[in-house]
């Protein structure tokens, strides 16, 4: 049952790292405290205002405040979220950031928060707002697992240096035995991004090293349930409160999806239909989309693929490159590819859809779970690897598709084969086990109560600490 909810005396500032990515999570924290009368702020230059509004709900409590964005040279103007620039574009955000300090000093000085939730990339905030008597709060938008194997102290036994490939590759010291006891070559590969430094900035590692080092409280977007010993091990290295908010489960839609993809959807069984989809801001090389379409069409069950390209791409002529030849043709009403934008959570309710085939950001795993679809899951950077490890090894929830350790070439067997263990062969090993397992962890997140329960207990937590900062 859903705990009573009460107002709050709480004013909070939500700081996020200008990628819709990191801007979604906190968003949807923010709606989730909102509803228990907690005071929202949450910043975001000017260009990012129209669509971060039409994702907060709508409450007196809750407020945008738009920041005004440096001029930066190769930085558009106008723009200001990754998903409007290139890769090398995205890196003089931070740029952009840092010299944004004043303005940030100014607007908190008026404001006054008890709290700044802040990201990754603002490690010089915690000093700032400590002297103006305002406690910070690293909000990790990533899973514990994330945090644990990546960017602790011990990942790093010799300051001052970085690791190679090799050391990447396994666990930091002390660890905590899971299923995790190793990442792949091609992955680790990926990793190696965080210690690199892009126009005389610090490298992501010491960015997010100091952010949690020089925040009064860490706050993770996970729960005991699913990710206990990662958690103790965060615990164990930065030696300070680690509050939890749980996994933060966006609220599922009450209206149906209606037009084209309704009409199409609707031709097939229930739970018969793959949906796959790498979300806005994770692009497949021509290789990729050429074995992941013609496994797809091997599994023999009906497709809706989803894929996006970079920003200013023609993704016509991008698609007409990577598919195959007369593909098409032989899967012509059972299977359709488009790009663009589609309503998502609208088609994973769809009562024909029965997988979803991702690239494991942890908002589309829940969106999955919460809809009841299969999860098959294709990570391609960054924290989605970790993401895909927690869910298919620790969770059992899922299915990863096989890869090659080296560069990652998957082929269109591997996809048909991924597939068919949750889809087909649900009698069998892997199959049988991991629809169990996603049954009991789709209960849980669908547990109002449970979830609720999760930022009940967070807003307590922060008004006892706002309470012992004032006395």
């Amino acid at each position: 049952m859903e705990r009573e909810r009460k107002n709050s005396s709480l004013h909070v500032v939500m700081f996020p790292f200008f990628a819709f990515g990191h801007i979604s999570p906190f968003v949807q924290l923010s709606n989730k405290l909102s509803s228990h009368g907690v005071h929202i702020s949450f910043f975001s230059p000017q260009p990012n205002v129209t669509r971060i509004r039409s994702m907060l709900h709508p409450s007196p409590s809750s407020r945008i405040v738009p920041l005004t964005l440096p001029p930066v040279p190769g930085l558009p103007s106008g723009l200001a979220s990754t998903s409007d620039l290139t890769p090398s574009q995205s890196e003089l955000l931070k740029v952009a950031l840092d010299l944004m300090q004043p303005q940030i000093r100014q607007l908190l000085s008026q404001l006054k928060p008890h709290f700044v939730l802040f990201d990754f990339a603002q490690e010089w905030l915690p000093k700032m707002a400590s002297d103006l008597g305002i406690k910070t709060v690293f909000y990790s938008v990533f899973i514990a697992l994330s945090t644990a194997f990546l960017t602790v102290p011990a990942r790093l036994p010799e300051p001052g240096t970085y690791p190679a490939l090799e050391q990447v590759k396994n666990p930091p010291p002390g660890f905590p035995a899971t299923s995790v006891a190793a990442v792949k070559t091609f992955e680790a590969r990926d990793f190696l991004y965080m210690f690199k430094s892009f126009h005389d900035g610090p490298c992501v590692y010491d960015r997010v090293i100091s952010g949690l080092k020089g925040s009064s409280i860490i706050l993770a977007k996970t729960c005991n349930q699913m990710e206990a010993p990662y958690i103790q091990y965060v615990k164990s290295q930065f030696n300070k409160p680690v509050l939890l908010a749980g996994p933060v489960v966006p609220e599922g839609r009450a209206d149906k999806l209606e037009g084209k993809w309704a009409d199409w959807l609707g031709r097939f069984e229930a739970k018969s239909v793959i949906y796959c989809s790498f979300g806005s801001e994770t692009f497949l090389n021509d290789d990729q989309i050429r074995e992941l379409a013609l496994g797809l069409e091997l599994t023999g069950l009906p497709f809706l693929l989803v894929l996006n390209f970079p920003a200013n791409a023609d993704a016509s002529a991008e698609l007409g490159r990577a598919l195959p030849e007369g593909l098409m043709e032989r899967v012509k009403g059972k299977g359709v590819i488009s790009s663009g934008w589609v309503e998502q959570q609208k088609i994973l309710a769809h009562s024909s859809v029965g997988c979803y085939l991702s690239h494991a950001g942890f908002s589309s795993v829940m969106e999955g779970l919460l809809n009841d679809c299969q999860l098959v899951l294709l990570p391609q950077k960054g924290d989605q690897f970790l993401n895909s490890k927690l869910v298919s090894g620790d969770l059992r929830a899922g299915v990863e598709v096989n890869r090659r350790d080296e560069d990652g070439y998957f082929g269109k067997e591997d996809i048909k084969r991924a597939v068919e263990s949750v889809m087909v062969r649900v009698d069998e090993e892997p199959g049988k086990s991991v629809r169990g397992n996603h049954k009991k962890w789709r209960e849980f997140v669908v547990d109002k109560g449970v979830q609720d329960s999760f930022i009940v207990d967070l807003v307590k937590e922060m008004e006892a600490i706002a309470r012992i900062s004032n006395t």
